[in-house]
């Protein structure tokens, strides 16, 4: 830290208490100054000689015949005006960082300037300022920090304005001219670790581009701001290390928010800080990641700050939702709503980041442009759309375990992404197989609605075995994926797909212009349940293929897992060449269908009767793959 003497005598001033200090000296006093609470008991001629502002306290003080001055509002209290005083009496008093900005102020409400004497202590301070302290990193921004009490002299005098180009400055330097000590304690760097096989010992390390992010963590929110806007308005420093410094900050200025949990505190005072770092963000997509921005939108829901702040948040996480994970998605449900999350905001989120895809062809359309030729694919790629439709599917199997989630928040949602090709649906069919499991009374129609998303020629393997076994899936969902994998097994052994009757071809394409659909509600194709002895025929198939994966894994445990997946791949093959089974299926009585089909929500394939669910006990068991 720089520093500076003035003055060669010793110091004489005493105290007597706390409130009285006064000059040991062989004349007497003739002269009472009171700052506050505070006595000093001076002499005039030492103090008139430097100060013009004592000059016409005194001048007053006579006429009235007091020699008591009041001065109540001096700038830096009692301890700036003894720093003025000593120098007047030219006693040794010593200037740093941290008291320099009180004596500048003081000195200058007492108007000790060149006018009154050469080289008066506004001068002497002038000089040191500028010759030491604002070539100083550290000392710069130790006197910012005290300028803030000093408000607004020090505003006046430009000694704010001078730091915030100090540390602007400094901090836009380049690396390698970065000579002076700073702190960093984030990281360890490979030569620190001993790791570095390069390093002979000396100290020599390269300079990170982020070395001026943690000094700057001590400054208050709203100096704070003044430097990062300060820094920002050179236009050297990259994007990416401005948000570095906000994460930086927020870390070590809000409490717990690493955690993503706020600790007690002044919510006005955190809430202000939380506004101002989001206000501070840099435009540029990914100059601070997905995790940083939900943290910041979690704290800011926690803290209730305004929609403004909220909704920018919201906005920036939908421009790189492709960087985001299902945590950083689990947002508190604003107060007084049943529902655990927030599932509007990530409904915006995904609105956000679909926009995105359409902005070229928007402007296209804006500049009067036809589009005669096929138009080429958006911003965004197939690869980030696929990581977004699969962060959706997590996230709708987290929400899917809520209770009080409304259906059509679920299904919106669901639908929003349903519109993004996957290679697979089984992340889709786990989150809707768990809001089936604990939504039991969902409705028909949404019901329809909600596994009319899942494409059955998507599912895995693993997934086809688990759905035709699942309970809460309607019959004809069940039968789609039967026939699927048929044609999947048909194709890979290389023969032809055997020919269905026109009853499972209309199901599995979707047609509900058979017979048996001319005679019912479409809906209820959705929740029919086959009759008793068709059931037990499925049942029967898959309880067999379930014995014979047992067998093969006692028999070939040195297979492992792909034994069983062979086993269990040629039983489920067998199961579907039984077109007399599909048969059954869809061209059972339509007094059966109509029996079975008044429940609002659909039967498991088990639960046809008492009797076979006996006779094949490990069918009771409720499956899911949550």
């Amino acid at each position: 830290m720089k520093f500076m003497k003035l003055g060669s005598k010793p110091d004489c001033f005493q105290s007597d208490g706390t409130n009285v200090r006064y000059v040991v000296s062989e004349l007497a006093t003739d002269i009472t100054v009171i700052i506050g609470d505070v006595k000093f008991y001076l002499h005039k001629f030492p103090l008139l000689s430097k100060s013009a502002h004592l000059q016409k306290l005194v001048t007053t003080a006579s006429g009235e015949q007091n020699d008591e001055i009041y001065i109540p509002e001096i700038p830096g209290g009692s301890a700036a005006f003894e720093i003025c005083a000593k120098f007047c009496y030219g006693m040794t008093v010593t200037l740093n960082a941290y008291n320099v900005v009180a004596a500048r102020c003081a000195a200058e409400y007492l108007g000790m300037h060149e006018t009154i004497e050469k080289g008066n202590l506004t001068y002497k301070i002038d000089v040191f300022l500028s010759s030491s302290i604002f070539r100083s990193w550290k000392d710069s921004i130790i006197v910012l920090q005290s300028t803030k009490a000093l408000m607004p002299l020090s505003e006046e005098l430009k000694l704010v304005s001078n730091c915030l180009e100090s540390i602007a400055v400094k901090a836009s330097a380049d690396i390698s001219k970065v000579d002076w000590s700073y702190t960093y304690n984030r990281k360890k760097l490979p030569e620190e670790n001993g790791n570095n096989p390069n390093w002979n010992g000396v100290r020599n390390r390269s300079v990170p581009k982020d070395w001026w992010v943690e000094d700057l963590c001590e400054l208050e929110i709203d100096v704070y701001k003044r430097v990062i806007v300060s820094i920002k308005n050179k236009g050297i420093v990259p994007n990416d290390v401005i948000g570095e410094a906000l994460k930086a900050y927020a870390y070590r200025y809000l409490p717990g928010f690493s955690k993503g949990v706020l600790q007690c505190g002044d919510p006005l005072k955190y809430q202000s800080a939380v506004s101002t770092i989001v206000w501070l963000l840099p435009a540029e997509k990914g100059s601070v990641s997905s995790s940083f921005l939900s943290k910041l939108l979690k704290a800011s829901i926690f803290l209730a700050s305004g929609d403004e702040t909220k909704e920018e948040l919201v906005r920036r996480m939908g421009q790189q939702l492709e960087e985001a994970t299902v945590i950083d998605l689990l947002l508190r449900a604003p107060e007084g709503e049943a529902k655990t999350y927030d599932v509007h905001a990530v409904q915006k989120m995904v609105e956000v980041f679909l926009l995105q895809d359409h902005n070229s062809e928007i402007e296209s359309l804006e500049e009067g442009n036809e589009l005669q030729e096929p138009r080429g694919p958006g911003i965004l790629s197939d690869a980030t759309k696929l990581m977004v439709a699969k962060l959706i599917d997590g996230y709708l199997a987290e929400i899917a375990k809520d209770p009080n989630l409304p259906s059509v928040k679920f299904i919106d949602l669901a639908e929003m992404v349903s519109g993004i090709a996957r290679p697979s649906h089984d992340g889709l069919y786990r989150a809707i197989d768990m809001y089936l499991k604990e939504h039991p009374g969902i409705g028909k129609s949404d019901k329809k609605r909600i596994c009319k998303l899942i494409d059955c020629k998507r599912l895995s393997a693993d997934a086809c075995i688990h759905a035709v076994q699942n309970e809460r899936l309607p019959l004809r969902m069940v039968v789609q994926v039967l026939f699927f994998e048929q044609v999947r097994a048909s194709a890979s052994s290389g023969s032809s797909t055997p020919d269905l009757p026109k009853g499972i071809k209309d199901l599995t394409s979707g047609s509900h212009s058979s017979s048996r659909s001319a005679t019912t509600n479409p809906e209820e194709d959705w929740d029919a349940v086959a009759m008793a002895e068709e059931l037990k025929a499925l049942k029967g198939e898959l309880a067999s293929l379930r014995l014979a994966n047992g067998r093969g894994s006692s028999e070939r445990n040195g297979d492992g897992k792909n034994g069983i997946d062979k086993a269990a791949l040629s039983k489920m093959k067998g199961l579907l060449k039984s077109k007399k089974l599909f048969t059954k299926l869809w061209s059972s009585k339509g007094g059966g269908y109509g029996e079975n089909s008044g429940s609002d929500s659909s039967e498991s394939l088990g639960s046809a009767n008492q009797e076979e669910a006996k006779s094949t006990p490990s069918r009771n068991r409720r499956h899911s793959v949550s």
